[in-house]
């Protein structure tokens, strides 16, 4: 008797290879634009997975989680269910740097995600090792697990992590396992290769985690949460996720945690050559700040909590790949760790990721139609640029399939937009971590405004419902509406205002003055005056406070507008897609040479390559607008 064939295929919209933070929210995306969807992870427990540092958001990473909640994404709202400490950073600098940071409860963070991924109606959670890319005819078909099983669709979006043929070190010990000793996938970096893709190996590490019951605090400097709590997410109020905060703790490094680390240099993989890939600049492990900076004579350390379920602590600023004995010493050197115990060691992690130069703005590979990537498969760090362009990898995997033309966001419009610019325009030759310097008009890219620069848009798309939509807009015409009434109400030279200006030493009023100008006075601002504004109505804080910050840097924002504009009149001019670089005449070997490897969509896109200098990019103005009346010529 003849066994009947079976069917080992399954069809969706939309694969998503990973279910880390880029996994999570592209799976998100697609599902909520009406994609069937089906994520894939090596365990189903790691979904949402903080193997590193335990927090959200911080320094430029803030604003991102910011803009991926102000586009509908889930990173915001995620944190905001399983913070254990919230705090504001770079609060006595000006608004363009504040950044939220917020701890986490791991394993609270992660259950939350799953919980979210499991209740998303379209969404489909596969533990399996994706072995291939399959593709015809230059176009992604589906993909293949290890087991031989093949999921047709018509798009794929990488979102790797850590995991391809990832290798973890420490001392002597190599292990060919993935972060937190989970199974690494080592059959998927073959066959990106094979379909043509350039593939990286970027390094990356953590510290030790030690038993909290083994530290003695009372020698640290606590460190708080703040009193008032900003949520990540717009949707949020204060009261609605405000709870008891815990602790973490300050203290520094040495000369004797310095003397441990120089005295056995050459057992560190990192300089015995044993690590090979190429690690975060900004991210340095401990032996490497010992090292390069010897004058330094002691280095910050924050011990942080995984979570209220645990006791284990995470030595933030320790990462090492050091043998587990310098580990321990170096750690018993530090003030009130002098008996921790190592609950789990530090190590460096290598792994493969793409060449994120081979991917347009949308995130879609420009070889292959159809597969996407984000996240640290782009050779980024951290998790808050994994969730940002896992959004947008989401966002255009579903539009492509539905026919869409793709979202890209410009520099000029966020922080999302400068860090997948400068991923696809520069060459990596270490993991990318986004930073406010990176952005030039960080003054317009603030976190506190990132829901009334992007919830529009995501409005646009779909992933903003029209309930939070309406909410927004409200809130835009209460901010516009202050604003004017702030320029049109006069204050008179009243005793009771002459006290309140000498309060802080604000020069008196001979006459009667505007509102909005006494705002604008830098010992002065909007909360300052309510005292002597008694027609002020009441209005929620997130209104006050971009009245308060319109006024104070309306200069400084209408120079950074008219910058935009400028900048903008570059990233309107297309250049086709098969321009041929060799017609284009007078460029440098140079820039001939970076065009042609770079492609890039857009004029603006191609002054931001190194190598392309504006006299290159005068001269491929000139040939564009030629070709463009030679065009307009042969269709009259």
């Amino acid at each position: 008797m003849q066994m009947k064939k079976i069917d080992n295929t399954e069809r969706a919209d939309v694969l998503i290879v990973g279910a880390g933070h880029a996994g999570c929210e592209a799976a998100l995306a697609a599902a909520r634009l009406g994609c069937q969807v089906v994520i894939f992870t090596v365990s189903v427990d790691s979904i949402a997975m903080m193997p590193c540092n335990p927090n959200i958001g911080g320094t430029s990473k803030g604003h991102l989680v910011r803009e991926v909640d102000a586009l509908g994404g889930e990173m915001g709202r995620n944190i905001d269910k399983s913070f254990i400490q919230s705090k504001m950073l770079n609060e006595s600098k000006g608004p363009a740097v504040h950044s939220l940071r917020a701890q986490a409860d791991k394993r609270e963070y992660s259950q939350k995600m799953r919980e979210t991924l499991e209740h998303t109606e379209g969404l489909k959670i596969r533990q399996a090792e994706i072995a291939k890319i399959l593709v015809e005819d230059g176009k992604v078909i589906g993909a293949e697990s290890v087991s031989g099983k093949k999921y047709l669709a018509p798009a794929v979006v990488l979102c790797t992590g850590t995991y391809l043929n990832a290798r973890c070190v420490y001392g002597e010990i190599s292990e060919e396992t993935g972060p937190n000793g989970l199974k690494r996938a080592s059959h998927l970096s073959d066959s990106l290769r094979e379909i043509g893709l350039k593939l990286l190996r970027f390094k990356t590490g953590t510290p030790a985690r030690i038993d909290g019951r083994t530290v003695d605090l009372s020698k640290m400097e606590e460190q708080k949460g703040d009193e008032h709590i900003t949520p990540f997410s717009f949707e949020n109020r204060e009261d609605e996720i405000k709870k008891q905060q815990i602790s973490c703790y300050l203290t520094y490094t040495n000369e004797n945690t310095h003397k441990i680390i120089r005295d056995n240099i050459d057992r560190s993989p990192l300089y015995s050559g044993a690590i090979r890939g190429t690690g975060p600049r900004y991210c340095p492990s401990i032996e490497d700040k010992v090292m390069k900076f010897p004058d330094k004579d002691r280095h910050q350390l924050f011990i942080e909590p995984e979570g209220l379920y645990t006791h284990e602590l995470y030595i933030s600023g320790m990462s090492s790949s050091l043998p587990e004995d310098v580990q321990e010493a170096m750690i018993h050197t530090v003030p009130g760790l002098e008996h921790a115990v190592i609950v789990r060691n530090a190590y460096a992690i290598m792994y493969d990721c793409l060449d994120p130069m081979q991917l347009k703005a949308s995130l879609e590979c420009k070889t292959i139609q159809g597969l996407f990537s984000a996240g640290q498969s782009n050779g980024s760090s951290g998790y808050e640029e994994a969730a940002a362009q896992g959004l947008i990898a989401g966002i255009n995997a579903a539009r492509y399939v539905q026919g869409k033309e793709a979202f890209v966001l410009k520099r000029s419009e966020a922080y999302i937009g400068v860090l997948i610019d400068d991923l696809v325009t520069k060459e990596n030759t270490e993991p990318y971590r986004m930073m406010t310097s990176r952005a030039e008009y960080r003054l317009l890219l603030r976190q506190d405004n990132a829901d009334l620069r992007l919830t529009e848009m995501g409005h646009e798309i779909g992933l903003i419902d029209d309930e939070r939509w309406q909410k927004l807009k409200e809130k835009k015409a209460a901010i516009e509406k202050e604003i004017a009434r702030t320029e049109h109400t006069v204050i008179a030279p009243t005793e009771a205002v002459q006290s309140l200006l000498a309060l802080y030493g604000s020069t008196a009023l001979k006459s009667g003055i505007q509102l909005a100008e006494l705002i604008r006075r830098p010992e002065l601002g909007y909360e300052k005056l309510k005292e002597i504004d008694p027609e002020r109505p009441d209005l929620p804080e997130d209104v006050r406070e971009q009245v308060e910050i319109s006024l104070k840097y309306e200069g400084y924002i209408a120079r950074q507008a008219a910058q935009v504009e400028h900048f903008m009149k570059l990233e309107r001019k297309k250049i086709p897609a098969d321009i041929d670089y060799n017609d284009v005449g007078s460029l440098r070997i140079e820039a001939h040479q970076k065009l042609e490897k770079f492609r890039p969509e857009t004029l603006g896109q191609a002054s931001r390559i190194a190598g392309v200098s504006p006299a290159d990019i005068a001269v491929l103005q000139v040939y564009l607008e030629k070709h463009a009346v030679k065009n307009v010529s042969r269709e009259t």
